[in-house]
């Protein structure tokens, strides 16, 4: 098993808290991880993006070569396109579709999204309305992640007891909370 994904976002959206779970729920499968970031600018809304790699092999690098890519999961929609000349040609997109306009001169949402829609493998979740419908507006990262478990090929009970293991200091609540946005993800 080998799986390079890349995680992208702005800062604040909890991209780090994604790749901590995946990490978790990898290493507790018995695979080797290597994970690289960049959040320099997330304290002012800025890019924020890990690569990480997960695999039944050891793994020499933690960055993914362009093009590699086996997944890109991100948080708003033209973070998903920043990304797309690292995606291997049979690789997946999943990718919120609220964006995250944070710029002035941001481009026509529809626009985006046609570019997205050329993609073969393309999983486009409104994770923005789910959260709000379902009264979890901080999960809207778990719901995404719960999209994505399918092309990750972990299962929603090994990504449920990671986000037990990596939330429970923060209470029961918050544990059940994202653990519900993952099934909600998963079913979106």
């Amino acid at each position: 098993m080998k799986k390079d994904i890349i995680l992208a976002g702005v800062g604040g959206q909890g991209i780090l808290s994604i790749a901590t779970i995946i990490g978790d729920a990898a290493m507790n499968k018995g695979l080797y991880i290597k994970q690289a970031e960049v959040h320099g600018m997330s304290q002012r809304g800025g890019d924020v993006h890990s690569h990480l790699r997960i695999s039944s092999d050891p793994i020499a690098s933690d960055l993914i070569p362009e093009g590699k890519a086996d997944i890109i999961i991100a948080m708003e929609p033209m973070e998903a396109l920043r990304y797309k000349h690292a995606l291997a040609p049979n690789g997946w997109i999943v990718t919120s579709s609220t964006p995250f306009v944070n710029i002035p001169n941001y481009p026509e949402l529809e626009t985006i999204l046609a570019e997205l829609k050329s993609f073969e493998n393309l999983n486009l979740v409104d994770a923005e309305d789910l959260a709000k419908e379902n009264k979890m507006p901080r999960s809207v990262n778990m719901i995404l992640l719960g999209a994505a478990a399918k092309v990750l090929d972990l299962d929603i009970d090994t990504l449920s007891e990671s986000v037990n293991r990596v939330f429970s200091s923060k209470g029961q609540a918050i544990v059940d909370m994202n653990i519900a946005a993952l099934k909600i993800g998963e079913q979106a």
